[in-house]
């Protein structure tokens, strides 16, 4: 409206009083949103500097997260390894047990009944179980007596030793281990299956410490964590602790499965020296899994370390941040309250400047 001519005075305070509602909107604002830098606008340098140091703040929290789930991977192998060396423990007092179980002598005898297997399509199948294994042997000759048996089954079946007691196969086991005989040839010679089982052996602790093995084998397997199995060999979990990745922690897997602690199935704990050899074997993975453990405490330490590290750090940038952007609600209230002194004035000087315009137009009149 440039057809319209104010008086140097009414323009003057019509001036003071457009700059007072300009910083009153932006007092208004600040405490609104809390910040004094809004926009780049507000101040460019203050603006992109604090954006930069939020942006770093948001990668690190990123990069935090990482290590809380590194710091969970390395507690599930921990435990894991704590379950591991108890399972050894308790194979070790398996063959502890074993050494003191004196080994007696399996001697027994089985009535035999005469049978012709060496016609066309006679011979038969005789499965003979000593302990926890079994030999097969066909049948193909005349069996007219005990002694017939005998010479059929001489040498044909580990540790067992075979004679005859009249028209009975007598059978001697050094190892105690019970004795068994099954399949058709069985039926024919011996009315049915037949057992011998009147020695002490330590068969027993050869399948308990066998099922302790398969459980160590299920345990490695299953101490993962986020799909990672620090227990199987193949994985590597990397820890990076910066945002370019140029600071980083590679925990390298093991193989606690049982072959890989060097542990294997026992078929034999007749002799204390077998015994023995599986003992030592056991005190050397005892060893393996103490060490193990001893290097991913070490690894934890580290990552939690720089986990601690990573979050105060993102708190001094986030700090260095608000110290740019965020507004002093104390002295913007302040300001607030004198801009509205100040607009109060402001328009009263209006108010007089018109008034002095009004007084010429009354004496016109």
């Amino acid at each position: 409206m440039s057809g319209i001519t104010l008086s140097a005075a009414v323009r003057q305070n019509l001036l003071a009083l457009q700059s007072t509602a300009d910083m009153m909107s932006q007092t208004n604002n600040r405490l609104a949103t809390g910040l004094k830098v809004n926009t780049a606008v507000d101040n460019p340098n203050s603006y992109f500097t604090a954006q930069g140091l939020n942006n770093r703040a948001s990668d690190l929290s990123t990069l935090q997260d990482a290590m809380g789930l590194a710091v969970q991977t390395v507690n599930a192998a921990s435990k894991g390894i704590d379950g591991i060396t108890k399972l050894v423990a308790q194979a070790k007092s398996v063959a502890n047990q074993a050494l003191q179980t004196t080994v007696a002598a399996n001697t027994g005898s089985q009535a035999v009944t005469a049978k012709d297997f060496s016609g066309s399509g006679n011979a038969k199948s005789l499965d003979i179980k000593v302990g926890n294994t079994t030999t097969s042997i066909s049948l193909s000759t005349n069996i007219t007596s005990a002694g017939a048996l005998q010479a059929a089954l001489s040498g044909k079946v580990t540790g067992l030793t075979v004679s005859t007691s009249g028209t009975s196969l007598k059978v001697s086991v050094a190892s105690g281990d019970a004795v068994s005989f099954s399949g058709a040839a069985a039926t024919e010679l011996f009315g049915g299956d037949a057992k011998i089982d009147n020695g002490t052996s330590r068969s027993k602790f050869v399948q308990q410490y066998n099922d302790l093995l398969t459980q160590i084998d299920q345990l490695a397997a299953d101490s993962s964590f986020n799909g990672v199995n620090l227990l199987q060999s193949g994985a590597t979990l990397t820890v990076n602790f910066n945002e370019k990745q140029t600071s980083k922690l590679d925990i390298q897997s093991v193989n606690f499965s049982a072959a890989g602690l060097g542990l294997a199935a026992q078929t034999d704990f007749s002799t204390d020296s077998a015994v023995k050899a599986v003992t030592n074997k056991l005190d050397s993975a005892t060893t393996s899994l103490r060490t193990q453990a001893s290097t991913f405490g070490s690894n934890l330490a580290v990552v939690q370390n720089r986990q601690d590290f990573t979050k105060n750090l993102i708190n001094t940038l986030q700090t260095g941040a608000a110290g740019l952007t965020l507004a002093d609600t104390n002295e913007e209230g302040a300001n607030l309250l004198a801009l509205q002194t100040r607009q109060s004035l402001a328009t009263t000087a209006l108010s007089l400047s018109n008034q002095a315009q009004q007084s010429i137009t009354r004496i016109l009149g």
